[in-house]
């Protein structure tokens, strides 16, 4: 796409990609949950944790949201990066025993680099440390070079819902702003 898109084009094309991908998309939860263990909603998975929780089944195998968050638990990084914001809309695609990280992977770098037109050699990806199988997925599959796949720890890509709870390895798309820095 050559022409820059507006939040609400980013946000339609994001739910088509996945719902094109067999996704039903599903509208977003009251930013008051019926999770008694969070105050507010903040992030895209919660309307989904009793799924992962085993507490309830699906109702869908695959599913595409664009979820209304509040952010209370890192709040204390709204304003310190241009990435955190106490109000915003999580874009989320979710399987539920349907498929894994190969199929994300492969779908998130579609989206990124075929629809919205992100080029490749502008993007870096992270992966969280010890985790082997994302890393071979984006250098042996996707062909992302291996200087250019970051291991983090878990303050940065292992994804927790809080003290207990749903958690586990993420792995995330970076733009490089300023390539010539390297």
């Amino acid at each position: 796409m050559s022409t820059p898109l507006n939040g609400a084009q980013i946000r339609q094309t994001f739910l088509d990609f996945y719902a094109a991908r067999g996704h039903q998309i599903l509208p977003s939860a009251s930013l008051v949950p019926e999770d008694p263990t969070v105050l507010l909603t903040i992030a895209g998975m919660l309307q989904f944790k009793p799924i992962f929780l085993g507490q309830r089944q699906a109702e869908v195998s695959r599913a595409t949201t664009s979820q209304k968050c509040i952010r209370t638990n890192d709040i204390e990084n709204v304003g310190r990066t241009a990435r955190h914001h106490t109000f915003f809309e999580m874009l989320g695609n979710f399987s539920f025993g349907d498929y894994f990280k190969d199929k994300a992977i492969a779908w998130a770098w579609e989206l990124s680099t075929q629809v919205f037109g992100l080029p490749p050699e502008r993007l870096v990806v992270s992966v969280f440390r010890e985790d082997d199988e994302a890393f071979a997925i984006w250098r042996d599959q996707i062909g992302i070079p291996a200087h250019r796949i970051q291991r983090m720890d878990e303050a940065d890509n292992f994804w927790v819902s809080g003290p207990t709870g749903p958690c586990g390895p993420c792995s995330e798309i970076y733009y490089d702003f300023h390539p010539e820095q390297g």
